[in-house]
């Protein structure tokens, strides 16, 4: 189990920490929708989360097979 504790930090700003590694993020809502735009929205996290899961599942399947996929990319453009 994973914990992420996530704060609201005012002006459509949130800053995330994940429990195990206390590694942080910051969102931002977006400019078309009264945010700032300094940093990921919540709906490009979720565009970089499927992204993200699709590399991962692949290089676990690369590592079982001794496959070297260093280097693979994915784009993710969201239109919402």
């Amino acid at each position: 189990m994973v914990e992420i504790t996530t704060v609201y930090n005012g002006q459509l700003r949130t800053t995330a920490t994940h429990g195990p590694s206390q590694s942080t993020l910051i969102t931002d809502a977006p400019k078309d929708n009264m945010g700032k735009g300094e940093a990921f929205s919540p709906t490009d996290l979720v565009a970089t989360a499927l992204a993200t899961c699709i590399l991962t599942t692949m290089g676990i399947v690369a590592q079982r097979n001794n496959l070297d996929m260093n280097g693979a990319t994915a784009k993710v453009t969201r239109r919402w």
